[in-house]
């Protein structure tokens, strides 16, 4: 009878194991899912491209990490300029800083009137030259 009593007693100990087990790793999966979405919904601040165009008096405004210039269609900031190339230049939110890159355009990319030849920070009140255009850096 002690025999029985004892394997039954161990079978609820081990089944009560695999159960705090089961719930231990239950609410891992779920903070680590809580975590990924945190990352994936990370603000970025938001960007504004103010133009020193006469005829054109709209701001570019971007909240988005990646954001490419030129005269392509597909560009997120298009500037329908002859001076600009079709993929001319990208800014990046990267290391909480935004960043601009020359994209190999014919005219070249100035930040301060100072030629980007490779990933340059941007601040607040920077002034970018794509080609002819000259654009006003917001952060």
């Amino acid at each position: 009878m002690t025999g029985i009593l004892l394997l039954i007693l161990r079978t609820i100990l081990a089944l009560l194991l695999y159960a705090f087990l089961g719930w231990a790793f239950y609410s891992l999966l779920k903070d680590i899912r809580l975590q990924s979405q945190r990352a994936g919904l990370a603000r970025f601040p938001s960007l504004t491209l103010l133009p020193n165009l006469v005829d054109k008096l709209d701001l570019y405004h971007f909240t988005s990490p990646e954001i490419s210039m030129g005269r392509d269609p597909s560009c997120d900031c298009v500037l329908d300029q002859t001076s600009i190339s079709a993929r001319h230049a990208r800014l990046t939110y990267r290391q909480e800083q935004w960043w601009v890159e020359d994209l190999a355009s014919t005219n070249g990319t100035f930040l301060n009137e100072h030629t980007v030849t490779m990933p340059t920070v941007l601040a607040n009140g920077d002034v970018l030259r794509l080609g002819n255009v000259t654009l006003k850096v917001l952060l």
